[in-house]
């Protein structure tokens, strides 16, 4: 060995063992490469972040932190430590701050945030036209939320947006509003500090809905009094065909604010709002009156953001490989009806699959709960758990489950099947049940109604099962839209318009179930007498205290769905907004506080409807 590099070695390890700087302490092999985390941030002045190095040889060299080229920084850039812990300069500066390590290509950028004077954010159009992409830099711990009207009292807004872990520019999402009109809009930033920073005002118009593709929507108030705020999230079944929007919200004086614009042959079966923000869409096929399935239908699960793009799908052919790994034959059929997401990321799905039982083949159901990461983690099937001989309405849909809710106190599930006229609940335990049915609601179930209540009371092809008390087991309270499909009216059990007797019709029970005495009773019922909706439907207690119910098909008004607000205090309950959708199947209709989580909306009634003049489906 030299003089020179014997030297060399000797101040290299001295320089180690004592924190100081050396000129040879970067060496790599050549082969070897080095990155910096994070690549990227955004600060505020005199904020901190730690950068490390990731090396791909083991024992890697002490590293000597730069800033813009200069060991250690300095106080007009920033400075970092010899443990590479960046502080931003105390003022803002508009260069921009390159971090690196001595003698290695690698590199992170760092911007400092002027909260005094925020670089401006900038809007653009999505694929969508009602929906605008407001991009804005926050820097690190920040938040930002965007406020948007149609003049500059703005009056809506965002959900908050938080940044990646380092700082970034983000892209807030920013939907709700009508076709063909300008709106102003402005973000917000919060510091981590708490005080904001606030970007100037950005007018973006929206642009028009294609022609011919809004449902005819209409909207009607009673009495003079307000409708409980909010908007209407639609998920319309075209049943004859066309090409009209299906998966929409709109306000409340039936104006398109928001749609997805679903895949040609397909309808939303249904459409939820995820709490992350993005909505989660059934795409299942349309079908003919003869029941042929429109070609270019696709069935499948999607996530979606709000300007339509896919985050993430689940198939028909990774569910069957995923329960096949588990041990399963299931081969499923079709997803339909509901999905219920969990507070853990899962999903509960509900599909169904045909089964031969003797020599008949019958569609059952199967619940399967479903991990994004690792697929099907649980499933329970109906043809596990139920008698085959239990068929009110034949064999062919033999349970035509619809709804599935989750119980919070016991971790169980409580499940909808039409065609049952059963609403069951079942033993899941959070993924650790048995899958036994626990108790079984509905005529020939487990509970026993007073005298007076039974049978007419009775759930018959009910839809939308909610809960209604604090409590979900115990003594609580259930609600749902009782379709009332073949209800028995009395004692001696004849059914609804039979000759004698009054004619079938639909209502709004809420019931109070013992769990513990299997008792049940009625507590408040709207009957919607002559209206009988023979399918769909659901129906949900507002914030305000009233209650809003979809008549999705009602036989004494055909071609119409028809969505009621009212106040349940009165009696008969007082009407107080209707909105009616004419040429298409409201399969469900709910009124949620707005587009975003966390957030609600009072949408002032508009100076104009933009788009009454749509063109009817011609049903």
């Amino acid at each position: 060995m030299s003089a020179h590099k014997g030297f060399c070695v000797i101040a290299c390890l001295l320089a180690f063992s004592v924190g100081m700087l050396c000129g040879c302490a970067n060496s790599l092999s050549g082969s070897s490469t080095i990155q910096i985390t994070p690549t990227s941030a955004i600060l505020v002045p005199e904020q901190k972040l730690q950068f490390s190095t990731v090396v791909d040889v083991p024992n890697p060299p002490q590293f000597l932190w730069q800033v813009n080229g200069v060991v250690g920084g300095s106080p007009s850039t920033g400075t970092i430590t010899t443990d590479g812990v960046y502080t931003a300069p105390n003022t803002p500066t508009a260069q921009q701050i390159q971090i690196s390590v001595r003698n290695q290509p690698a590199t992170a950028t760092v911007s400092i945030f002027d909260p005094n004077h925020p670089d401006p954010g900038s809007v653009a159009a999505t694929q969508n036209p009602l929906v605008a992409a407001y991009t804005m830099p926050v820097p690190l711990g920040a938040s930002v939320q965007v406020q948007f009207g149609t003049d500059k009292t703005y009056g809506q807004s965002t959900s908050i947006v938080t940044p990646p872990p380092a700082g970034g520019v983000v892209t807030v999402l920013v939907a709700g509003m009508r076709a063909s009109t300008p709106y102003h809009m402005q973000a917000t930033v919060k510091l981590p500090s708490g005080s904001p920073a606030v970007d100037n005002d950005h007018v973006f118009t929206t642009g028009a809905v294609p022609a011919g593709v809004i449902p005819n929507i209409t909207t009607q108030e009673f009495g003079g009094a307000t409708p409980s705020p909010g908007i209407e999230l639609l998920s319309l079944d075209p049943d004859q065909g066309g090409n009209q929007l299906t998966a929409l919200a709109t306000d409340l004086s039936g104006n398109v604010i928001w749609y997805y614009a679903i895949g040609a042959g397909e309808w939303p079966f249904p459409l939820k709002l995820l709490p992350n923000g993005h909505m989660l869409v059934v795409a299942s096929p349309m079908t003919n009156s003869q029941g042929d399935i429109t070609p270019g239908g696709v069935n499948e699960i999607r996530e979606i953001d709000l300007a339509g793009n896919i985050i993430n799908r689940i198939t028909i052919p990774e569910i069957d490989a995923g329960l096949q790994a588990l041990g399963s034959t299931i081969q499923v059929e079709s997803l339909h009806h509901d999905i219920l997401p969990l507070s853990n990321g899962h999903f509960i799905l509900l599909a169904n699959y045909p089964q031969t039982v003797g020599t008949t083949l019958v569609l059952g159901d199967v619940l399967i709960d479903w991990d994004p990461q690792k697929g099907p983690v649980w499933y329970w099937s109906t043809f596990d758990h139920l008698d085959y001989s239990h068929n009110p309405y034949g064999t062919t849909d033999w349970t035509h489950g619809n709804a599935v809710i989750y119980s919070p106190d016991d971790g169980d599930l409580i499940f909808s099947m039409r065609n049952q006229n059963w609403i069951v609940k079942i033993n899941y335990q959070d993924g650790r049940g048995d899958g036994s049915i626990l108790w079984r609601f509905g005529p020939g179930g487990d509970f026993t109604l007073p005298g007076q209540e039974a049978p007419i009371e009775w759930n018959y092809g009910q839809h939308y099962v909610t809960i209604q008390s604090p409590n979900s087991s115990g003594i609580f309270s259930l609600m749902f839209f009782n379709n009332g499909n073949n209800r028995l009216m009395n004692s001696n059990n004849v059914m609804c318009s039979s000759p004698g007797v009054a004619a079938c019709y639909s209502s709004v029970p809420v019931f109070e179930l013992n769990e513990y005495t299997k008792t049940a009773s009625v507590l408040w019922e709207d009957n919607l007498s002559p209206a009988y909706s023979i399918c769909c439907g659901d129906a949900l207690v507002l914030p305000s205290g009233n209650i809003e119910y979809d008549v999705a098909y009602d036989i004494f008004k055909p071609g119409v769905s028809y969505v009621q607000e009212i106040v349940p205090g009165t009696s008969p309950p007082q009407l107080i907004w209707q909105m009616n959708i004419t040429g298409m199947l409201a399969y469900r209709a709910l009124r949620i506080p707005s587009l975003y989580p966390g957030v609600d909306w009072t949408i002032p009634p508009p100076s104009a409807s933009v788009e009454k003049a749509a063109a009817t489906n011609s049903k």
